[in-house]
């Protein structure tokens, strides 16, 4: 389980490919490493991956056909960096939502509103996910723990376009800070909300 609250980014150093399989190597700190073995689980962009090498800050991480084929890892380029969040002990503060690592889709970055000390990002959220976006819910992007803001319709199709209000801390932590117009980032749903919506749903088909 993780919580969303991002411990820091680590560059990703050598990334290796097979066929619809991958390899990443991320240098990771001091701190990251405290404790972590092999077979323990680390969140990059959002996405939980097992430990699979250790070789001093080197850690290799496995990428399988769906994870590839469902997140924004796929493309990740030797020298570019991730979201790190180590999994959450028991007793640990949560200080952001429950969350799997789990993807559900990706979104596009569709507008980005600069203000001082603040920045605004809207995604275009693909219509299967976009029932379970509503204001104020929790959503987690890219692996960060995050307050749905405003909600609109996709302009030109059947999704959704939601926006997140990003504070300095969340800035200085995440890769948040250098997306762009048109990139690509990782999706999780809240878990309560997609429990009681597909609830409810099913309890209204019923009765139909």
């Amino acid at each position: 389980m993780f919580t969303g609250i991002v411990q820091g980014t680590a560059e990703v150093v050598e990334v290796r490919e097979l066929e619809q399989f991958r390899t990443h190597v991320v240098a990771l700190s001091a701190e990251l490493r405290e404790g972590l073995a092999i077979g323990a689980s680390v969140a990059h962009n959002g996405v939980c991956l097992t430990v699979t090498a250790i070789d001093g800050e080197n850690v290799s991480f496995d990428l399988m056909r769906e994870t590839l084929r469902l997140t924004n890892l796929g493309a990740i380029l030797p020298g570019q960096c991730v979201n790190i969040e180590r999994a959450a002990r028991f007793g640990d503060e949560i200080g952001g939502h429950s969350m799997s690592g789990h993807i559900i889709c990706m979104a596009k970055v569709v507008a980005i509103e600069e203000a001082p000390n603040n920045r605004r990002l809207w995604f275009s959220l693909p219509e299967k996910a976009s029932r379970f976006v509503f204001e104020k819910g929790y959503i987690g992007v890219d692996g960060i723990s995050l307050t749905v803001g405003d909600v609109r319709p996709e302009a030109n199709g059947a999704g959704l376009e939601f926006s997140v209000n990003l504070i300095p801390e969340t800035l200085s932590r995440t890769m948040l800070r250098e997306r762009l117009l048109g990139d690509l980032v990782n999706i999780e749903i809240d878990p309560q909300t997609q429990v009681i919506v597909e609830t409810v749903e099913r309890v209204l088909a019923s009765r139909q």
